[in-house]
């Protein structure tokens, strides 16, 4: 994987980044776990679900290199920007061969694109880091990730409005109600420190949110399991586009529709009628 020499933020550069791991049990077990399904459904040999590759290949940082937000320091793979709210705003996700749970795997990313824009609320950054993620010799999944920073603190965002939320004819839907307890325990299994997803505190006093914020890539896991739950045959590709934030304790609902050619339309839309989240499936 080529670096892109065009980009820059500062001093900073784009590194390729290597790393390998195995696809663990345990891990996988535990996050069925979280998602209410039968952890004994998974053994080593097993085909990891589409989308359950985010359990792996995770950021470190030692604690001595953690930020007042509980991220790592900026720099290093992403870059330095000093806009405090950082948000994972979507992701576009190809699938070649499953994973297989109990295996060793090797995902190389680098930064490939870098942009600073003004949005509705001010200067803004995005970044997005593509990675090739390889088992066995084999490429088995492509992820593109777009994150999105953007200045805080003190402006504070809205609390959802009142109910509104009219579900579409024939849609599938669930509704979700997460709770403090969920989304610790979801940001303990992705090593994310960020404190708007467990610290009511400092997600109101000094993010300026409303409550704890539903991780992105959570909503979109609920989203392609809804898919799954739903679809026959393996999934091929997946993205999504974070459109509005998720607040604990509001309640939002998952919304999905079979489309033609084995795609699948999906949206996470908050108790006000906001469409947080739009996300398409295909299947093949």
């Amino acid at each position: 994987m080529d670096v892109n020499p065009d980009i820059s933020y500062g001093d900073w550069t784009p590194i390729v980044e290597t790393v390998t791991e195995n696809v663990d049990l345990t891990q996988v077990r535990k996050f069925a776990n979280v998602l209410d399904i039968d952890e004994t459904t998974f053994e080593d040999g097993s085909e990891l679900p589409s989308m359950w590759h985010w359990l792996f290949f995770l950021h470190r940082a030692p604690t001595a290199k953690i930020g007042p937000d509980g991220h790592p320091e900026r720099g290093g793979f992403f870059p330095p920007v000093e806009l405090q709210r950082r948000m994972f705003a979507g992701a576009r996700t190809t699938f070649h061969n499953p994973l297989v749970v109990g295996q060793p795997a090797t995902r190389t990313g680098t930064i490939t694109s870098l942009a600073e824009k003004e949005g509705r609320s001010g200067r803004l950054v995005l970044a997005t880091a593509h990675y090739n993620i390889e088992q066995g010799g084999a490429l088995c999944i492509e992820d593109s990730h777009d994150v999105v920073y953007l200045a805080g603190g003190n402006a504070a965002v809205p609390a959802p409005g009142p109910d509104a939320f009219t579900l579409p004819e024939g849609a599938w839907h669930r509704e979700v109600k997460t709770d403090p307890v969920l989304l610790f325990r979801y940001s303990a299994l992705t090593f994310n420190g960020h404190r708007i997803h467990y610290d009511a505190q400092y997600a109101k006093n000094e993010e300026g949110y409303p409550g704890l914020v539903v991780h992105g890539p959570l909503t979109a896991l609920f989203l392609s399991e809804m898919a799954r739950a739903h679809m026959a045959g393996p999934m091929t590709a997946y993205s999504f586009r974070g459109r509005a934030p998720i607040f604990e304790p509001w309640p939002f609902h998952l919304v999905g529709q079979p489309g033609d050619g084995g795609a699948v339309e999906l949206e996470a839309v908050r108790n006000d009628g906001t469409v947080a989240m739009t996300a398409t499936a295909q299947f093949g």
